[in-house]
Formats: C-alpha cells, sequence, structure tokens
C-alpha cells in the first residue's frame, strides 16, 4: 500500500479557487434562470411544424461533431491523457442530443421506431457509460481540503 502525497496548495490558490467557483456558479445561475422566459416564450410563439434548408448538412455536419468527439476520446484515453473526461462528457452530451433530436424529429412518421431503437440500444448505453466511466475517474481525483486517502 503506496500513500500519495501531495503539496498542500497555498491559501492564495484556494482562495482563487473558490472566487472562480463562485463567480461561475452564479454565471450558470443567472443563465438558468434568464432561460425559463426564452423557454416559454419559445413554446408559444414557435410553429409546430417548420420546413427547413440544408437539412442534410446540420445532420451530416452533427454526425461529424460526433464523430470528432469520440475520436478525441478514444485518443486521449489510449494516451492516458486527463483532457479525456472533458471528451467524454462531450461525446456522452452530443449522444443524448442525437437520441432526443432523432426521436423527436421522427415523431409521427414510420422512422420514430428505428430511431427509438436507436436511441435505445446504441446512443443513451453509450452516453451513459461514458458518464459513467468520468464519474468513476473523477472519485479517484484528489481535490484541496479533501481527506488523504490510501491507495490500494
Amino acid at each position: 500500500m503506496t500513500e500519495i502525497r501531495a503539496e498542500e496548495p497555498s491559501p492564495q490558490l484556494l482562495e482563487y479557487i473558490r472566487r472562480q467557483r463562485r463567480h461561475t456558479l452564479e454565471l450558470l445561475t443567472v443563465c438558468a434562470i434568464g432561460l425559463v422566459p426564452w423557454t416559454i416564450l419559445l413554446a408559444v410563439t414557435l410553429p409546430s411544424g417548420y420546413t427547413v434548408r440544408q437539412w442534410r448538412t446540420t445532420w451530416v455536419g452533427f454526425d461529424v461533431l460526433l464523430l470528432l468527439s469520440m475520436a478525441a476520446t478514444a485518443l486521449l484515453g489510449w494516451r492516458r491523457h486527463r483532457g479525456v473526461v472533458v471528451a467524454a462528457v462531450s461525446t456522452g452530451a452530443l449522444l443524448l442530443c442525437d437520441a432526443w433530436f432523432d426521436v423527436s424529429l421522427a415523431l409521427g412518421t414510420p422512422d420514430v421506431w428505428w430511431s427509438v431503437a436507436l436511441a435505445v440500444c446504441v446512443e443513451l448505453p453509450l452516453a451513459g457509460f461514458l458518464i459513467q466511466r468520468v464519474l468513476g475517474m473523477l472519485k479517484l481525483a484528489r481535490w484541496p481540503n479533501a481527506p488523504k486517502a490510501h491507495l490500494r
């Protein structure tokens, strides 16, 4: 059994981290509150149907973004780079978005069952797996002021 010892961060660094955390949380709180009236406005004013342009560009572009995110996650994972955490969460979020849009845009069409099957069998399980793995990695991280632990 080996104990990992890390230098204690300086009080200035800890205060800087606390201040940055507080500012970030304040910004997110204001954005979440601001999103409520915006969402209500969209719910009331958007048409239920809309003819779109560049449908192929939109979906192919989204899938290219998903592909790049998956590739970055794989590459960073193979290289054991800590950036894999951000890439894996991003990939998981993109998979959740893909499932949502595939299913919601196929509602009322014969393709809805294919979209649901793909979401339930591929996209949602993979997103859940990636997010679960990230949470597992975060449990291993050492945070300032965290009790010292022994690794086995």
